[in-house]
Order: C-alpha cells, then structure tokens, then sequence
C-alpha cells in the first residue's frame, strides 16, 4: 500500500520538476503583457497622429475656403459633366480633407518605423499631400470642372507646413518619453559578443531612435552575465532566441551578426515570432551610414546589401554651390544691421584690427583665410601654446582654452550668439567655404589627424556643420570626428536644411556650451 507519506513525497518531487516549466509559463504571461504593453504605444500613438492630422487639416482647408471665398455657399462648376451638378465648396472641402488624411495613412507616413527620428515622416507627408492635389489636377480637368486656384494653391503648402509642424511637436514629445525609457521597442540582440557590444552601444547613443536594449542571447556565454562594455544582461546563446523572448519581453529580435546562425535557425527565430506583435531585424555591424547610400537587393534568394561609395555628383556640387551662393547673399543682406552693429561694438572696446584673418585648412587640404570679427586682445595668437600646455590639451586635434583669458568682453558676448562668425559669409560667396561643412582647423591640428579624421577634408568647409548643432564646444574631438565623416559621406539637400535651421536655433538659445 502506499502511504500518505509517499503520495506526498510524490507531489513534491513533481512540483520541483515542473518548477522551470512553470518558471517559464509564469515569464511568458509576463512577457506576453510586457509586449502588449510595449505595442500599445505605438497604435496609441498613430491613433493621436491621425486625430491631429484631421484637426489641422479642417483647420487649413476650411480656413483657407473662408479666407478666399467667404462664407457664402459658393460652388465648383462642372458643366453638369455625367449629370454632375454644381458642388458646393463646403462639401469639396470635406472630401478634400478625407481624401488628404486617407492619403498620409496610405503613405504611412505614421509608422512606427519612420517616427521619431530622420525626415522620412516629412518626406511622406509631403509626397501624400502632393499626390493628393495632383489627383484633384486630373480630375478637374477631365471633369472640366473649374477648381479655384488661389483656394488649391494656398491649401497645399499650408497643410504641407501645418501637418509638418504638428508632426515636429508630437516627435518632440515622443523624444522626451523615449529618453525617459518609455515608448521603445524592447530589443534582444543576438550574435557574436563583439557584434553585440557594438550595437548596443550605437544603439544606446541615439535613444531618440527608439530601441531599447533588454537582453542578449551570445553563443558560449553564462547567463546572468553582462555583455562586456555594456549594462546588457546574458539572456541565453543563439539557440535560446525564443525563451529569451520570454525571459525579457521583448518585443524585437535584432540579429547582430549570422555566423553563428545557419539561415534554417535564422527562418526558425522569423517563425516563431507573433505576426504584426514582434518583429525580427536584421543590424549589420556597420555604423554611421544614411539610408540614401543603403539599398537593398534580393538575389537568388538573398537579401543582399549595396553599401554605395560616398561621392558628390556633378549635379549635387552645382545644387549645394547655388544654395550656397543665394544662402550667403541672403544671409548677408538680413545680417546687415548686425554686421554694422558688432563692427562699431568691436572698434570702439578694444584696440586692433575689426577682423581676425586666420589661415585655415580647407577642401583638399588647401589653405584659405577665414573671416572672422575680432573677438580677442591683439596678439593672442602668440599666448596659445602656452594656455593649452596648461591645460593639458595642446596634443588633441581640438584647441579649444576653457576660461579663456584672452577673449574681451564684447569677444565673449559675440561669441557666445556666434555673431564673431558673419563675416564668414563672404568666404561662403568667394567659394572658400560652404554654408554647411566639416568645421575647419588650423594646420597644427591637421597634422594631427588620424586617417580616417583627414577624410573631413574631403568636403569644403562649413560656416556651421553637424558637430556645431550637436553639442559645441563640449563635444569631444573623437565625437567631432565621427559626426563630421557622417556628413561628408552622408550629405543631402535636406540634410543641409536641417543643419542650417538647427544653427538659427542655436545661436538663439546657445545655453551652457557655446563658448
């Protein structure tokens, strides 16, 4: 017979054997609400991105109709085309705002893969928002109806504006919850521990983006182990993808490198993920490159990457020197009253010439003179070797003097707002500089440059850059370097725009790191 004893023994031994299934069922719920909760962000966030939308653009169009043709019950005339009689504006105008916010869905311009960074959100709703009134062309001219063209030509460029603005606010917003931790995807990297490393580090740089990394599965590694250089936890090796999944409720596999996964597993990991709830990324580990100069290609069954050599074509150097050339004399003509203004202000506080004329190293490695209003005490040229010996910085490719003693006090307010900078408007026109470039220095810091930091040359200098609206003077030079190669390898029109507008905005606040 058997005993209570036994039967309770028996129990026992099964309730410890079934303690890691249980484990496991437990974390799966866990993990289960995790990514449910990890998910809802992103239909909450598209649903309030569509209610505004809607609500800017009734405001535009409607507004735009009232502010062109008043409040009476004016009609678009169609010639009774097809029976077709007479629309009223009021009822064109409704299905003109349907038809533009169905069109930004369609676009999806609302994406959860296009948010929050880089302008393919804007490119989207500019394109949907184009596509829109060209359909409304066609059809009005088939239909011989007679469209009021102040109306159209008004309402497009008011949206396109309204819409992107409101896009920005909503990103701002979106930017300040993700560097809080919220409204990430919940990443689990898998590769090689150095492909790991490296990814996680870009991708904690930039949490803007994002991503948030909660665990990593590398092969031979200990679990509860972090990944060397980061704060990331050893969930499991490469054949533990999915219980990973469960053990940090991620909600993204991102697979770092493919070495260590044969495609049969790398097809296995695709298939056991929840269709539309998680989502399987693929994160070579090559960094710094635009999405421009990235094109992919399946060939017989592979998904191949084409990484295009950076280089300036013909037509981009003509395009980047025209805006340079209407940009500087744009910029000339608004900055004339301050140019006069800063020209007195420094003549009449401190003795010396109005400009500093400072040879400099340009496109190709050519020398050139930069302009700029004289911000420091004559002679200050010949104090530097000795300032930066005492600071401990004269061997770094950045001279910069904290505190700098030699600056007056007019100096360090124009330098502050960077209006000692102006007069490097006409370097811009005389084709020695760009309005946008790699920052440039003087032949003792080119000397020394690494290889990879002489490849800044490779692009005329800039009068603003992407390292000045990324931080300023408390950008360290390693940082510089990296931001300034990914300008000239990456450049574009729309790139430069973003820069210039970024520069407006710093030299208005130029908080604590302008110096």
């Amino acid at each position: 017979m058997t005993s209570t004893h036994d039967i309770d023994a028996t129990k026992k031994t099964q309730e410890e054997s079934d303690t890691g299934a249980g484990a496991d069922r437990r974390a799966l719920g866990s993990a289960a609400g995790s990514t449910r909760a990890g998910f809802d962000w992103r239909a909450r966030y598209a649903r309030n991105l569509r209610i505004t939308d809607l609500l800017a653009l009734i405001w535009v169009v409607y507004g735009t109709q009232i502010a062109w043709l008043g409040f009476g019950n004016t009609s678009v005339p169609t010639d009774n085309l097809l029976g077709v009689g007479n629309i009223s504006y009021w009822l064109f105008s409704a299905g003109l705002v349907i038809a533009w916010a169905c069109a930004l869905g369609l676009a999806d311009s609302r994406s959860h893969r296009v948010i929050g960074t880089g302008t393919t959100e804007y490119v989207r709703v500019a394109r949907a928002s184009l596509g829109v009134f060209g359909m409304i062309a066609i059809v009005a001219f088939l239909t011989k109806s007679e469209v009021a063209r102040g109306y159209l030509l008004i309402s497009l460029p008011a949206g396109i504006v309204t819409l992107a603005l409101v896009r920005w606010l909503w990103r701002q917003w979106l930017v300040s919850n993700r560097r809080a931790g919220g409204y990430s995807a919940r990443v689990l990297l898998v590769g090689s521990g150095e492909s790991v490393t490296a990814i996680a580090n870009e991708l904690r740089r930039v949490s803007d983006a994002g991503y948030t990394v909660v665990g990593a599965c590398i092969p031979g590694a200990r679990i509860g182990d972090l990944v060397p250089g980061t704060d990331v936890p050893v969930v499991g090796s490469v054949d533990d993808v999915e219980l990973g999944l469960v053990r940090t409720g991620a909600d993204t596999v991102a697979v770092t490198s493919t070495g260590d996964l044969p495609p049969s597993r790398l097809k296995q990991i695709s298939w056991s993920l929840e269709a539309g709830r998680q989502h399987l990324v693929l994160a070579p580990s090559i960094t710094d490159i635009a999405g421009p100069r990235i094109h992919s290609r399946p060939v017989a069954g592979l998904p191949l990457i084409h990484v295009e050599i950076p280089r300036f074509s013909s037509g981009q150097r003509i395009v980047k020197r025209t805006m340079d050339i209407i940009g500087a004399l744009a910029l000339i003509a608004l900055s004339s009253p301050l140019l006069l203004g800063v020209a007195i202000a420094v003549k009449a506080t401190s003795p010396g010439p109005l400009l500093f004329a400072q040879e400099r190293i340009g496109l190709k490695g050519t020398p050139f003179r930069m302009l700029k209003f004289r911000s420091m005490r004559v002679g200050a040229d010949a104090e530097l070797r000795a300032l930066l010996d005492a600071q401990g910085t004269s061997e770094t490719p950045l001279f910069k003097v904290k505190d700098d003693p030699r600056i007056t006090p007019v100096g360090r307010f124009i330098r502050k707002y960077s209006l000692d900078e102006l007069p490097q408007f006409f370097n811009v026109l005389g084709g020695s500089m760009s309005l946008v470039g790699p920052r440039p220095q003087v032949a003792a810091e080119v000397a020394l440059y690494s290889d990879a930091a002489r490849r800044r040359l490779l692009a005329r200098p800039g009068v603003s850059g992407l390292w000045q609206v990324s931080g300023r003077s408390t950008t360290t030079w390693e940082e510089t370097v990296r931001l300034d190669l990914y300008y000239v390898e990456n450049w574009s029109l729309l790139g430069d725009i973003g820069i210039l507008l970024k520069t407006l905005r710093a030299v208005i606040l130029p908080g604590n790191s302008a110096h």
